[in-house]
C-alpha cells in the first residue's frame, strides 16, 4: 500500500507535465468562449467538441512511456532483487564458470508487460489526428445553417453564420494534430529513457550473463565433441577386425565341415557300393539256390553294414548340424556387438540433432 502511494506521488508529475500545454489550449479556448477574451471566436460545438478530445488524451497518459518508465524507476530496487533471483535459478556452469543465461532485456520486457497497455501506445499517435477531423465535420455539420430563407439579405446571414462556423471548427482538427505530435514526442523520450535504463542493468550483470558468442562457442564445441565420438563409434561398428574375424574364423570353420562332410559322404558311398554289390551277390545265390544258409548269413552281414554306414552318416550330419550352430552362434555375437554400436551411434546423432 506505502509503495502505491509512493508511485502515485513519484509519476503525477509526469502526467501533469505530459497534459499541461493540452490544459492550457482548453483554457485558452474557454476563456474565448466565455467572453473573458476577444482573441478567437468558438463555436459552442467546437468547444465542446475539444474538451471530449481533451479527456481521451487524459486517458491515454498513463499508457505513455514516460509515465512507464516512471513506474519502472520507483520500482527499480524490488526489480533488482527480482532480477538477481532470476539470474542464480538460470545459472549454467561451463568450464569451471558459472554464468546466468538469461536476457536481461527479455527479463524487464516481461517483468513490466503490465506496465502499460502496448495496444493504446501504438495507436495513440494516429487517433488524435483521426478525432480532431471527425470532430471538425461534427462542428460544421451541427453549424449548418437554414438556407430556405425568402430574401437575399437573410441568405447573406446564413452564409456568414456557416463560414464562421467552418473558421472555428477547425480548432477541434489543430488541437487534435497537436495532441499527435506531442504524444509522439514524449513517447519516444521515455522509450529512450528505458533503453537507457536496460542498458545500464545489461552492463551492471554483463559478468554474471553468458554472452551469445560464450554461448555459441560451448555450443560449437560441443557439437564437435559428438561428432568426434560419432566418427570413433562409427568406426568402433564397421572395422575390418569384424569383416577379418568372419573370413578367417567362420569362413575357415565351414570349409573344415564341408571339407569332413565330403569325406564321409565319399565313405559312406564306398560302404553303400559296396554293401550294394555284396546285396547282388546275395541275391543272385538265393536265386540259384546253391547255399541257403550261406545267403541268409551274407543277407545278415549286409543288413549290418549297412545300418553301421547309415548310423555314421547320421552322426555325420549330428557333427555338421553342431558345427553349423557353433558358427552362427559366433555371427549372432558378433552381429549384437554391431547392433549395439548402431544403437549408440544413433543416440549421438539425436543428440547432434538436437544441438
Amino acid at each position: 500500500m506505502n509503495r502505491t502511494r509512493e508511485f502515485s506521488s513519484l509519476c503525477i508529475g509526469r502526467f501533469l507535465l505530459i497534459a499541461l500545454l493540452p490544459t492550457l489550449f482548453i483554457l485558452f479556448l474557454g476563456l474565448n468562449f466565455f467572453g473573458y477574451l476577444s482573441v478567437v471566436h468558438i463555436n459552442i460545438h467546437t468547444f465542446y467538441i475539444t474538451v471530449v478530445i481533451y479527456f481521451i488524451f487524459l486517458l491515454f497518459i498513463p499508457h505513455n512511456a514516460m509515465v512507464a518508465v516512471c513506474k519502472i524507476r520507483s520500482q527499480f530496487a524490488i526489480t533488482r532483487n527480482e532480477l538477481e533471483n532470476t539470474l542464480e535459478k538460470t545459472a549454467l556452469t561451463i568450464d569451471g564458470k558459472t554464468k546466468s543465461v538469461l536476457s536481461v532485456r527479455d527479463f524487464l520486457e516481461d517483468y513490466f508487460k503490465n506496465v502499460r497497455n502496448d495496444n493504446f501506445a501504438r495507436i495513440a499517435s494516429s487517433t488524435f489526428p483521426m478525432l480532431g477531423i471527425l470532430g471538425t465535420f461534427i462542428a460544421i455539420a451541427l453549424s449548418m445553417p437554414d438556407f430556405t430563407v425568402s430574401s437575399s439579405k437573410e441568405l447573406d446571414g446564413e452564409i456568414s453564420k456557416l463560414l464562421a462556423g467552418v473558421g472555428t471548427a477547425f480548432y477541434a482538427s489543430i488541437f487534435g494534430i497537436f495532441l499527435s505530435l506531442l504524444w509522439t514526442f514524449f513517447e519516444r523520450l521515455g522509450l529512450s529513457k528505458i533503453e537507457s535504463l536496460t542498458l545500464s542493468l545489461e552492463d551492471l550483470y554483463q559478468n554474471h550473463i553468458w554472452s551469445q558468442k560464450e554461448l555459441l562457442k560451448f555450443k560449437y564445441n560441443q557439437k564437435a565433441l559428438m561428432e568426434n565420438e560419432f566418427i570413433n563409434t562409427l568406426k568402433s561398428t564397421f572395422n575390418l577386425d569384424f569383416i577379418k574375424s568372419i573370413n578367417k574364423e567362420h569362413l575357415e570353420s565351414y570349409e573344415k565341415i564341408i571339407a569332413t562332410t565330403n569325406s564321409g559322404l565319399a565313405n559312406i558311398e564306398s560302404t553303400l557300393k559296396q554293401s550294394a554289390a555284396e546285396l547282388a551277390k546275395t541275391v543272385s545265390k538265393v536265386d540259384s539256390a546253391n547255399s541257403a544258409v550261406e545267403s541268409k548269413v551274407l543277407l545278415e552281414q549286409n543288413l549290418h553294414e549297412f545300418n553301421k554306414s547309415a548310423k555314421e552318416l547320421q552322426n555325420l550330419l549330428l557333427s555338421f548340424d553342431n558345427g553349423l550352430d557353433n558358427a552362427l552362434d559366433k555371427i549372432d555375437t558378433k552381429l549384437a556387438e554391431s547392433v549395439r554400436h548402431i544403437e549408440e551411434m544413433a543416440v549421438i546423432v539425436k543428440h547432434i540433432k538436437r544441438g
